[in-house]
């Protein structure tokens, strides 16, 4: 067994498992203690790298691409200390990290793991069901559905719309962005009949716009991760685009299907402010929007 034990965090290597605990100290951010501790097969792995400094230095576990729901639904964009596969280490303990890289490293040989990408997750991702209050409201999902209750701060248009609920069965990628602080991040929920619309995350009754607490709203990646791995994996998607995120070609509806949801978009929208749910100014921006997503 090789293991190291930081503040940051505990790492444990069996042969076969790499086993990442989070620490419980406060300068641990509140997505990693929340994910929890996360069993890497050793298959899922790719390399595994140790960063010295001269105070500190890092442990980082690369994993194979396709292997984690958790890399595939965030995009690699969460911040650095919030990547479970990050592990701060004082400098007192270089040795030990150095010991369990090679540990790994010699596993990785032996085993002959390759480092093409997966052609399935090998990891679960969170359990379900799942539930995360953010700035918009709150997103829960329970393995079938995915349900977005709005927050009192939310939309007019959003709020007139009611809970959003949403088959996994009539979605077809889930797009996040977190909340850096300085910029405003989204949770989306793409469906069959939304692909083509690219309304605004504040008006989008299908997305969370993140504005808040960014310390908070970085926990809607869970619910983002947690859909993701009951998504089709991305190898049987058509093809992948530059930025390794899957094309969506083989999901989207005809020309036919394109013409009907604008329309009953529209629709929607004119009973709204028929309604007066939605003013004039409203009526005519969200439309405008709509018009230009299609």
């Amino acid at each position: 067994m090789a293991e190291i034990i930081q503040r940051d965090g505990t790492w444990a290597f069996d042969g076969s498992t790499v086993r990442i605990t989070p620490g419980l100290h406060r300068s641990v951010p509140l997505f990693r203690q929340t994910y929890g501790e996360i069993a890497v097969p050793l298959e899922a792995v790719s390399s595994v790298v140790f960063e010295p400094e001269r105070k500190r230095g890092r442990l980082r576990l690369r994993l194979r691409e396709g292997a984690d729901p958790l890399l595939h639904a965030t995009g690699g964009r969460l911040p650095d200390a919030a990547d479970p596969y990050r592990l701060t280490v004082d400098v007192n303990r270089a040795g030990a990290a150095e010991y369990v890289a090679e540990e790994i490293r010699r596993a990785l040989l032996l085993d002959q793991i390759p480092k093409e990408p997966t052609k399935a997750y090998l990891l679960p991702g969170p359990p379900v069901p799942v539930s995360v209050r953010s700035s918009d409201g709150t997103v829960s999902f329970d393995g079938t559905h995915v349900r977005i209750d709005w927050a009192d701060t939310s939309d007019r248009v959003k709020r007139a719309t009611g809970p959003r609920i949403i088959g996994i069965g009539d979605l077809v990628q889930v797009e996040w962005l977190p909340n850096s602080g300085y910029e405003d991040g989204f949770l989306r929920f793409v469906t069959r009949e939304t692909v083509f619309s690219k309304l605004p995350p504040e008006k989008d009754p299908y997305a969370l716009d993140l504005w808040g607490s960014a310390r908070r709203d970085l926990l809607t990646a869970l619910v983002a991760t947690a859909v993701t791995a009951r998504l089709p994996h991305p190898s049987t998607r058509s093809g992948v685009d530059h930025d390794d995120r899957p094309q969506l070609t083989a999901a989207v509806p005809p020309p036919a299907d394109h013409h009907d949801v604008l329309l009953r978009r529209l629709r929607e929208l004119g009973e709204l402010h028929r309604n007066g749910v939605l003013t004039d100014e409203e009526f005519a921006q969200t439309k405008a929007a709509v018009l230009r997503g299609f």
